[in-house]
C-alpha cells in the first residue's frame, strides 16, 4: 500500500533556545542515560553469572532490567541529538520507530510487573507448591510471552499511524507520540480510537486488574500469616510495588501532558512531566531493586569488590 503520510519529517517545538546551556543540559542528560545503563547492566550480569539468583524471582527482575535499557535507549540518544541541533525535526520513519520502541517498553514494563506480582502471588500464598507450579520452562515462557506481547500489540498501532494523511507535521513535545501525530490527521482516525481503547484495556486494566487482585490475596495471607511470612512479603514485595506507583504516575504524567492543553504550566515543567516515565523509571526501578533485596546487594558488592 502507498504510504499516504505527506510529509517526510516531524518539526518539534517544545524545544526552546537555551544557548550555551544546551551543552550543560547534554551533559546531565548523557551522564542519566550513562547511570541508567551501568545500573542496569550491573544488575543483568550480577543475576546472569550467579547462579543462587537463578531463581524464577530474578530472572523476571533480569527481564525488567532488560526492558529499561530498551526504552531509555529509545530515548536518550534522540534527546542528545536534539539538543545540541539548532533545528529539531526528525524523519518520519524515525519517528515512527521511536514510537514503536517507546510504546512497546510501556506495554512490557506493565506486563512484566504483572507477571512479578503473579510470581509473588505464587511464592507467598502457596509456597509449598511454588517449585512445581514455577518451574523454569515456565519462566521462560512468561517472559517469552511478555515481550512478544508488548512488541506485537504495539505494531498496530504503529502501523495504524503510518498511513494516515496528515495536515501537519509540527509536535508540540520533545519527542514522537502516536497520540500527537493523530492529532495531525486530516484522515479517518476511527481505526486507531477503536484500538486505542482495547490497546488501553488489555495493557493496563488487565495488567492492573491481576496486580490488584494478587496484592490483595497476598495482603489477607500475611495478616493471617507469622511475622516471618509479613517480612518476607515486604521484603520481596516493597521494590514491586513501590517501581509500580512509580511507573503508573510517570503513564498518568504523560497522559496528562498529551491529552490536556498544558499551556499555561512552564515549558521546563511540561518537558519533564512527558519525559518522567521514560528517565525515571530505568534509573529508579534498579536502585530500589539493588537496594532493598540483600541478594543482589549483597551480590552486587562482591562484583564490584573484586571477591566474586
Amino acid at each position: 500500500m502507498e504510504n499516504s503520510t505527506q510529509f517526510s519529517y516531524f518539526t518539534f517545538t517544545a524545544y526552546f533556545d537555551s544557548g550555551h546551556l544546551k551543552y550543560l543540559f547534554f551533559v546531565i542528560l548523557m551522564s542519566l542515560y550513562i547511570l541508567i545503563v551501568c545500573a542496569n547492566l550491573l544488575l543483568i550480569v550480577v543475576i546472569c553469572v550467579n547462579r543462587s539468583l537463578h531463581e524464577p524471582m530474578y530472572l523476571f527482575l533480569c527481564s525488567l532490567f532488560v526492558n529499561e535499557l530498551y526504552g531509555s535507549s529509545g530515548l536518550f540518544p534522540f534527546l542528545l541529538l536534539q539538543i545540541l541541533s539548532d533545528v529539531h525535526t526528525v524523519s518520519a520513519s524515525r519517528c515512527f520507530l521511536q514510537n514503536f520502541c517507546l510504546y512497546s517498553y510501556g506495554t512490557g514494563e506493565f506486563v512484566i510487573l504483572a507477571v512479578m506480582s503473579y510470581d509473588r502471588y505464587l511464592a507467598i500464598c502457596y509456597p509449598l507448591q511454588y517449585n512445581s507450579r514455577m518451574t523454569t520452562k515456565r519462566v521462560v515462557v512468561l517472559i517469552s510471552l511478555s515481550w512478544l506481547y508488548s512488541l506485537l500489540a504495539t505494531t498496530v498501532p504503529t502501523s495504524l499511524i503510518v498511513h494516515l494523511q496528515l495536515c501537519g507535521n509540527i509536535i508540540n513535545k520533545v519527542s514522537c507520540d502516536i497520540y500527537s501525530i493523530i492529532k495531525l490527521a486530516c484522515s479517518d482516525t476511527t481505526a486507531n480510537n477503536i484500538y486505542g481503547l482495547i490497546y488501553a484495556t488489555f495493557t493496563i486494566s488487565c495488567p492492573s486488574s491481576l496486580i490488584f487482585y494478587t496484592y490483595m490475596k497476598i495482603l489477607k495471607v500475611c495478616f493471617s500469616g507469622s511475622k516471618q511470612t509479613r517480612q518476607k512479603a515486604v521484603s520481596t514485595c516493597a521494590p514491586h510495588l513501590t517501581s509500580l506507583f512509580n511507573f503508573s504516575f510517570g503513564c498518568f504524567f504523560t497522559i496528562v501532558h498529551t491529552r490536556f492543553n498544558m499551556n499555561s504550566f512552564p515549558n521546563i515543567l511540561r518537558i519533564f512531566l512527558s519525559l518522567y516515565f521514560l528517565t525515571c523509571q530505568p534509573l529508579f526501578t534498579p536502585v530500589m531493586y539493588g537496594l532493598n533485596m540483600s541478594k543482589i546487594r549483597i551480590t552486587c558488592k562482591s562484583l564490584v569488590c573484586g571477591e566474586m
